[in-house]
């Protein structure tokens, strides 16, 4: 069996950040946790736990002694004033990519009519993007979601880092028929972009593919869908456990992608896995 791994799949530069932020935060705080989970991994999120590394979703459970580490997705402008007030120490782990988004955000906000982002409205990144924006503004995942839309003078448009370069030309187009002028301001991460095309162009030549990450992940649900528009046979996994090794019958070419919270051990022992079943 032929096993194609993408070329860019894992742990993206954010995430690999946020993770050697909590290291190196653990060997010099006594008390340390993140809030809300530090990324989109249920595993990682597991193992920082055993380590004595707390998670917390709530202000009310932290103590004055807690160093608390912000995720790497980002939180609400103003939850961050009450984090510092809650506890001795904040720690901004958040994505650089994120933080840019966030600006950006305030800034089409300063001189836009409306500003609209394009993203999930419940999720971590897009509330925090929201915090950051003065008046008006709308959540949309689609160009579909532009048609009722009233006509402005100055649109501007923000995009969720993990969102699909597509998605967003197909969002702004259907938004300049709705204004004099729109503002784009581009945020989609350069390594989400990358680790989508190379999605892409393993699930174009296999026959079988998997796609590990949480199952709580934006970015890897999407490359869920992306490769399940082009291989039918595409499964989106947490853990090596969760594969039923009968997929594979009659398979001769396996791809492998994961989202950017996937640690590459965890690809490898998939990979691994794959292998000795294509040996039995």
């Amino acid at each position: 069996m032929e096993i194609l791994v993408a070329r860019h799949a894992g742990f993206c530069f954010g995430v690999e950040r946020a993770i050697d932020i909590v290291k190196n935060a653990s060997e010099t705080e006594e008390c340390i946790a993140t809030f809300g989970p530090i990324i989109h991994n249920p595993q990682v999120v597991e193992e920082l736990a055993r380590k004595g590394i707390k998670l917390v979703s709530n202000i009310n459970e932290l103590n004055k002694n807690t160093a608390i580490i912000i995720r790497s997705h980002g939180i609400e402008k103003q939850m961050l004033s009450e984090l510092q007030e809650h506890s001795s120490k904040v720690i901004d782990a958040t994505c650089p990519f994120v933080q840019k988004a966030q600006k950006s955000a305030y800034e089409l906000s300063t001189t836009c009519d409306k500003v609209i982002i394009l993203g999930e409205v419940n999720h971590p990144e897009v509330r925090g993007i929201i915090s950051y924006i003065i008046g008006d503004y709308a959540v949309v995942e689609s160009a579909d979601d532009i048609k009722d839309f009233e006509f402005r003078n100055k649109y501007g448009l923000v995009a969720q880092t993990t969102q699909n370069q597509d998605v967003f030309k197909e969002v702004s187009s259907a938004l300049k028929a709705k204004c004099n002028e729109l503002i784009l301001a581009k945020t989609i991460c350069s390594a989400t972009y990358k680790r989508q095309e190379a999605a892409i162009e393993v699930a174009s030549v296999v026959e079988l593919m998997i796609v590990i990450g949480g199952k709580n992940s934006a970015n890897t649900t999407r490359l869920y869908h992306l490769c399940k528009d082009i291989c039918p046979k595409t499964y989106h996994i947490e853990t090596v456990e969760e594969i039923d090794k009968s997929i594979f019958q009659g398979i001769n070419k396996v791809g492998i992608t994961a989202g950017a919270s996937t640690p590459v051990e965890l690809i490898t022992k998939v990979r691994e896995y794959i292998l000795e079943v294509g040996h039995e």
